[in-house]
């Protein structure tokens, strides 16, 4: 099931006085970017794609689930927690004036687990970091949110403007930062980009953990293990591989402003297909097929993204079709 974006602009006076204004526009300028959360699976590419427009890039990570050898070298590496009081002393040496926003606790079940500790990492943090934004006055703040926000669909494609339901305490810490930073960005002065996640997968995924789905089939596949799929395999999700992500926050950079935007492939994959389309990659274990397992509690079974306002006010589409981030994958896992 594919959807498709509509043509519609929701631009208002502020966003378009901010474009014409304040905000460079790309290639023209170069920029400071500070990117949280840059030795992350996400973090990394996006440090990537923003030193190959030749920005400025400074990295916080406190390297609990980064890892260092994601950060290039010729990024600033800051080795510490954003809750750190040697936040300030980051923001004095860089000097951003962009900030990117991606280290989070990211594990629905530890949120469930420790409640109070995904409060902590997701939200007492990022309020830390909003406090050095108006101490050291920044120009844009750009957050990584979730599709978890949501919670169960009530319609689908879910658009921006769907009640948010979080099932699971990570929904709830990540879209408690969507209103702090909404505070924060009218109270000092500087603007942001809310951009929701759907489905993320791509080279450097981690698959322990809460590793995402694609990440997990490829680690079991390598190992010749058998798969599991929970449930009868037809629940569907939204794919969207990861240097979309990131050509989505360079974007935002310059676009979307003082907006909460969908990223995603606004497209429905069932995980048995999806599992298919990552078997046929592996020509040493055609033969190996999944086992089946009573569908988990909680589970959503359909959740796709409409990417209707992404298209329009980002100028952005998707251009990795789930074949061609299936085969890049395949190649990163397979060499390392």
């Amino acid at each position: 099931m594919l959807y498709t974006c509509k043509q519609v602009s929701r631009t208002n006076e502020l966003s378009k006085y901010y474009r014409l204004n304040c905000i460079p526009k790309e290639g023209n300028n170069l920029m400071r970017i500070l990117v949280t959360g840059g030795a992350g699976f996400i973090g990394s590419h996006i440090v990537d794609l923003l030193l190959e427009k030749g920005h400025s890039v400074g990295v916080i990570d406190n390297l609990s689930t980064g890892v260092i050898s994601n950060i290039p070298t010729n990024a600033k590496r800051y080795l510490i927690d954003i809750a750190d009081p040697e936040l300030e002393s980051v923001f004095k040496d860089f000097n951003p004036e962009y900030v990117i926003h991606h280290a989070a606790q990211v594990s629905v079940q530890g949120s469930l687990n420790d409640p109070y500790t995904d409060a902590k990492l997701n939200i007492l943090s990022t309020i830390s970091l909003l406090n050095c934004c108006s101490k050291f006055p920044i120009k844009k703040f750009i957050y990584a949110s979730s599709a978890a926000v949501y919670g169960k669909p009530m319609y689908l494609p879910i658009d921006e403007k769907h009640p948010i339901q979080p099932l699971s305490y990570y929904g709830l810490s990540k879209y408690t930062p969507e209103q702090y930073i909404k505070l924060f960005a009218e109270q000092n002065n500087f603007i942001y980009t809310i951009l929701r996640y759907a489905n993320v997968y791509g080279p450097r995924q981690d698959p322990k953990g809460e590793g995402g789905v694609v990440s997990i089939f490829f680690d079991q596949l390598l190992q010749n293990k058998t798969p599991t799929i929970y449930g009868q395999g037809d629940q569907t999700r939204d794919f969207i591989y990861v240097k979309d992500i990131a050509a989505a926050n360079a974007a935002a950079l310059t676009l979307g402003h003082n907006q909460t935007i969908n990223i995603s492939s606004c497209s429905a994959v069932s995980v048995t297909t999806l599992f298919e389309s990552i078997k046929s990659l592996f020509s040493s274990s055609p033969s190996l097929e999944a086992r089946y397992e009573q569908a988990r509690h909680g589970d959503i079974t359909h959740s796709t993204l409409d990417n209707t306002i992404a298209c329009n006010e980002l100028h952005w589409k998707p251009i990795y079709s789930l074949k061609k981030g299936l085969s890049e994958t395949y190649y990163y896992y397979l060499s390392n």
